[in-house]
């Protein structure tokens, strides 16, 4: 089995480093590359060709942040500071995993690997925050605007999967364009604010399950 591809951004490069060296003990982590996050490198984050990205969030975790954040390309695992930073934004804006930048290099291994196969990845110190903010809206008070399609519900599954426009429009031999035609109609039916808020919509309407 090759093993998992690793992408390091973490504005500090301290941080950077220690991260690289934290990843050294798991042997089937290859890092691929550590870059400083930059808005000018976003955009370029596949050239590394990374399975994964572990995305130290830094102290100062704002909307701005979870916004620039490429989650419709690249499944990440974010790093925060502790659980007085609320990681529910990060979620809606489709982020795959928050751990604390303290974890062990064997927590944060195994969330690598976890977010990779496509799964959503906590600390349990986080989930009393994320909980409540995730279930907060009584399931008689959402309202389906419009029946979606067989096609956006093949979408959808999709979503629920974790899978990214690319994969997506690779499964379903459509272009990444049309997906993404679909992703927005679909939100707009659900009236979700992200692709996250629109599976967790999904499911508590009984569209899908997980």
């Amino acid at each position: 089995m090759p093993p998992l591809r690793v992408l390091i951004v973490a504005g500090d490069p301290l941080v950077r480093a220690g991260l690289a060296a934290m990843l050294d003990d798991q042997p089937d982590c290859e890092i691929v590359g550590q870059i400083s996050g930059a808005a000018s490198q976003v955009d370029d984050l596949a050239i590394y060709e990374p399975d994964v990205v572990l995305w130290d969030l830094g102290w100062d975790v704002t909307v701005n942040t979870a916004n620039r954040l490429p989650t419709d390309r690249l499944p990440i695992l974010g790093l925060l500071p502790d659980e007085s930073v609320s990681g529910v934004q990060l979620l809606a804006a489709g982020l795959r995993g928050l751990l604390r930048r303290d974890a062990p290099s064997d927590q944060i291994g195994s969330g690598l690997r976890a977010v990779a196969d496509g799964l959503i990845v906590a600390d349990e110190r986080f989930l009393a925050a994320l909980l409540p903010a995730l279930g907060s809206e009584d399931s008689d008070d959402l309202i389906l605007k419009e029946d979606l399609t067989p096609r956006e519900m093949d979408v959808l599954e999709r979503l629920a999967e974790g899978l990214s426009n690319r994969a997506i429009a690779q499964e379903l031999s459509i272009s990444e364009h049309t997906v993404k035609f679909h992703v927005t109609s679909i939100m707009g039916k659900l009236d979700a604010q992200s692709r996250t808020d629109a599976v967790v919509r999904a499911t508590r309407l009984g569209l899908i399950f997980l």
